[in-house]
């Protein structure tokens, strides 16, 4: 189905498939947080570093626009240092907001989840791309907008057509990764807007879309202002080079964006379902979250703490509701109940070696679908 044009039909998850493992993991999980009496949200841990990743993508700037930097060079280093903010601020804050686990207030998940706005996105669109269509249809060619691509020359997923420029794409796939934040500040969330609208999906913003299509606009306005007017106002510096360094900082957050996520869900281990024809999945939907989902690095606390735990895909995907400052205590929780149900867990042992073997997917995936002796006879 094109998901560009109709309505969303919602795909049905078996509810008999899986149903002990779901039903058994979620007790436990409930159990930890009651026998530790800790909350599910947001830690002082998780305060420290929003101010952190905050404070990484605004100082930069604000060190430019009064004028405290003026070196050519260290301009350049301070737009690359907003673009390792952009990512922080994507990855540790605004997604755990947007995804109502940063507080139990939904005032503050909001306020919070809108920060994506100031760093060039729009927090409703990226809301329904994540959360309602990733999240819901994980790896679901036509649903996941992540393994289905709006641009041909990228395959992510088995069921997407094949074109021969696919065979190469395990080579230029990674910059078009970098694209990504510049996509979101110039056409992607209209477009989306507008797709989302004749799906049906905009309704669950609860907000009407000339309301949200304003506010998209306005956002807009005012991101460019800061990002492009008011630097070319107060810095001495050619526009050229203000547009060269803004690029910059984009193609630094939008591939270390897509470093991140792409391992996750676009490997080799993981499983690309298709619906039958009444829309439906013999899995559970807890079931179909680990067949479709690696986590990487998991003995790495650094890059735990710097990516906002999305090392842990398994668990964010299963409780994406829960902080992932917590995803660290639960990956073990996870991991036994998933070897007693004899159900997949799927792990990279390091970050490299997830970047690797989406590499070695992307290049599977380029290759031309074999068809098989009985189809070409006929």
């Amino acid at each position: 189905m094109s998901t560009e044009t109709k309505p969303l039909k919602p795909i049905k998850f078996s509810n008999r498939i899986g149903k002990d493992f779901n039903s058994t993991l979620k007790k436990r999980v409930r159990a930890y947080f009651k026998e530790n009496n800790i909350s599910k949200h947001a830690n002082a841990s998780m305060v420290l570093k929003t101010i952190f990743m905050s404070l990484l993508y605004f100082t930069p700037y604000v060190l430019m626009v009064t004028g405290v930097v003026t070196n050519i060079w260290l301009i350049a280093l301070c737009w690359a240092i907003m673009g390792f903010g952009v990512a922080g601020i994507g990855l540790s804050i605004m997604h755990d907001a947007n995804h109502g686990a940063y507080s139990k207030n939904k005032n503050v998940n909001m306020i919070v989840g809108r920060i994506v706005n100031l760093v060039g996105g729009y927090a409703s669109t990226w809301k329904i791309q994540h959360n309602i269509l990733h999240h819901s249809y994980t790896n679901v060619h036509g649903y996941d907008e992540d393994v289905s691509p709006a641009v041909s020359f990228l395959r992510f997923s088995p069921a997407d057509k094949h074109i021969p420029i696919h065979r190469f794409q395990f080579i230029y796939a990674w910059f078009f990764y970098s694209l990504m934040t510049l996509m979101w500040v110039t056409t992607k969330d209209f477009q989306q807007l507008y797709r989302y609208k004749k799906m049906g999906l905009t309704k669950t913003e609860n907000i009407n879309f000339n309301s949200l299509l304003i506010e998209l606009i306005i956002t807009k306005v005012v991101y460019y202002l800061y990002v492009v007017v008011i630097p070319l106002i107060f810095m001495d510096i050619a526009w050229w080079q203000l547009m060269i360094f803004v690029i910059m900082m984009h193609l630094i957050a939008g591939f270390t964006l897509a470093a991140i996520f792409q391992p996750a869900h676009v490997v080799p281990e993981t499983d690309f379902p298709k619906p039958d024809k009444d829309l439906s999945i013999e899995n559970n939907w807890a079931i179909h979250q680990l067949e479709t989902t690696s986590n990487f690095a998991p003995k790495s606390r650094i890059l735990y703490w710097l990516i906002g735990g999305l090392n842990y895909q398994v668990e964010h995907h299963l409780f994406p509701n829960i902080c992932h400052v917590h995803y660290k205590k639960l990956s073990k929780i996870v991991k036994e109940t998933a070897d007693e149900f004899n159900v997949p867990y799927y792990s990279e042992p390091t970050f490299f070696s997830a970047l690797r073997s989406h590499g070695k997917m992307l290049r599977k995936l380029g290759q031309a679908p074999k068809v098989s002796t009985e189809k070409a006879k006929v």
